[in-house]
């Protein structure tokens, strides 16, 4: 691709293929547009992470083409990366007043906010970015201001869609502008690049109204202290909670900083300007608490989360015993059941009761089912569909629900493919380009299947050995070797015999290497020695560390 290439390219560097960590890339005339820098969360197998990133490696390198980046909401998969990879991007950013006043809040952490130009804009507005013609165009999701985007070059028109669903009663902000949609469809449409998150669910995802109704029952039925976790940003709900619970002659508390977060950038931007003032977490414990209901934030099992603080009753302000109930205002995003099921188990130990979707209907996705999907592609009528935002079982059944609603070309994109979009014979993957993912480890960013997060894996679950070796000239031992096994020898143990034989297994190895052997000759007949002994012994292959010092 060269400068002068007039070509219309579509660049997907994370949420392809996987629920989160949206970037997405569009080039014209040399130059690159993004939409959205968002974030995924660790999991199990990656101890110690909490927070991850895509691979921004190409688009850094090719900052100086990069023209801007445009949020199209406020949800952590597709902002949350801004305050780690901004620096390396310095582009300008693009975003409406709620998304801009969330992501100030976030970037307040950093010690580049002053330096991030952000530019905000008003839905269904329309704005020049170089060549690109950004169309803002209002759509419902379960976060404030949502909008997709119709990106017009003179090579075609993609709209992407953004996270969205068709909600007839979303309690806060406007409906779908579906008039909007069919005039875009009416001009032509190139591509469209969309939401695949429930692509395989028939019917319709459901109303926020309908949630209101059932919070009020619930909430009205718990006998003492009621917690309900949601996801922070969908502000819809917040008021919900708050309006079912103040009928049900409650107080309410928001408990969790991005709660807050969102609470103030919400109030900021003219939204929940008729609630009363909500408690802080602080003060929650002085009302009755049969009188009290909690907004909580942890609805994923996030570790250092409120909701999952109180469950493992290791939060400095809030307690939940038996009689309590705990309502599950969200759906579990796939890859965190384990962690949502372990803080449940904690919460039942403590005699609480726990409320999901599956029991109630207190959820409702804030994503596109089939029906609503169907209803897209009658009013845009695109020549191509690129399903994004899902997993690969997601994406499929979006290419194939495109093609039964006659769209004439679909591609299935991966992270990392350069695609072009207007060549006559249909969209052809003409590159592809590093991508992958980091992880947000303290003030630094690493590779996850780099040697860091690999080796922090590995001793997580295969232990470790540690030996120290003092040998003379000639390489014999000096003293008997000093040998550790963090997660593989019991200290407390004295019956342990694997300590024992780990030394011996060492002091073996050191005198069968010949004399004068150089120190990392013995040091590697040691490693050796101690992983068959440990692999033998306990089926485990230990990361080894042999130390050898020569006196």
């Amino acid at each position: 691709m060269s400068s002068v290439d007039k070509g219309l390219y579509f660049l997907p560097l994370g949420g392809s293929g996987e629920i989160g960590m949206n970037l997405n890339l569009y080039r014209y005339g040399g130059k690159w547009l993004m939409v959205d820098l968002g974030v995924t969360f660790g999991d199990d197998t990656m101890p110690g992470i909490d927070v991850i990133t895509p691979d921004p490696s190409f688009i850094a390198e090719n900052r100086d083409d990069l023209l801007g980046l445009v949020l199209t909401h406020a949800h952590e998969d597709h902002l949350g990366a801004v305050p780690y990879l901004w620096p390396l991007l310095r582009c300008p950013i693009y975003a409406t007043g709620f998304t801009a006043s969330f992501l100030k809040r976030k970037l307040a952490e950093t010690d580049f906010a002053n330096q991030v130009p952000i530019h905000v804009i008003e839905q269904g507005s329309r704005l020049q970015i170089g060549d690109f013609d950004v169309e803002l165009i209002h759509i419902t999701h379960s976060c404030l201001e949502p909008n997709a985007l119709a990106i017009r070059t003179p090579a075609g028109t993609v709209l992407h869609t953004g996270d969205w669903k068709l909600d007839a009663d979303p309690l806060i902000g406007p409906t779908t502008d579906a008039d909007s949609y069919r005039r875009v469809g009416d001009e032509g449409v190139l591509a469209l690049v969309g939401d695949s998150t429930n692509a395989i669910k028939d019917g319709e995802s459901g109303s926020e109204g309908s949630v209101y109704a059932e919070l009020v029952k619930q909430i009205a039925a718990a006998p003492q202290r009621v917690a309900i976790a949601c996801f922070a940003s969908n502000v819809a709900r917040v008021e919900s909670i708050a309006r079912a619970a103040r009928a049900a002659g409650r107080e309410v508390a928001l408990v969790g900083r991005s709660l807050w977060r969102i609470y103030e950038s919400a109030r900021e931007n003219g939204y929940l300007a008729d609630l009363p003032p909500f408690m802080t977490e602080t003060d929650a414990g002085y009302v009755p608490r049969d009188r009290i209901a909690l907004i909580c934030t942890g609805s994923q099992g996030e570790p250092r989360a409120a909701l999952s603080r109180i469950a493992a009753d290791d939060h400095p302000h809030i307690v939940l015993e038996e009689d309590d109930w705990v309502l599950f205002s969200s759906r579990t995003i796939p890859g965190n059941d384990r962690a949502v099921g372990r803080m449940q188990n904690q919460l039942m130990r403590l005699g609480v009761k726990v409320v999901t979707d599956r029991d109630a209907p207190i959820h409702v996705s804030g994503h596109p089912c089939r029906d609503e999907l169907s209803a897209m592609y009658q009013w845009i009528r695109p020549r191509i569909a690129i399903p994004v935002h899902g997993e690969h079982l997601h994406m499929t059944a979006h290419a194939e629900l495109a093609r039964d609603c006659q769209v004439p070309f679909q591609i299935v994109p991966e992270n990392g493919q350069i695609i072009r979009l207007d060549l006559p014979g249909g969209p052809q993957v003409v590159d592809h380009v590093q991508s992958g993912r980091w992880a947000v480890d303290g003030g630094r960013l690493l590779p996850v299947d780099g040697a860091v997060v690999r080796g922090r894996a590995k001793l997580l679950w295969n232990g470790a050995v540690v030996a120290t070796v003092v040998v003379d000239r000639k390489g014999r031992l000096m003293a008997d070797p000093q040998v550790s096994a963090p997660g593989l020898i019991d200290p407390d143990d004295p019956g342990d015999e694997l300590a024992d034989d780990l030394i011996e297994a060492v002091r073996g190895a050191v005198a069968r290497v010949p004399d004068k052997a150089p120190e990392g000759e013995i040091a590697e007949a040691a490693r050796r020695a101690v992983r068959k002994l440990v692999n033998q012994r306990l089926g485990k292959k230990p990361v080894a560390q042999i130390h050898v010092v020569r006196v």
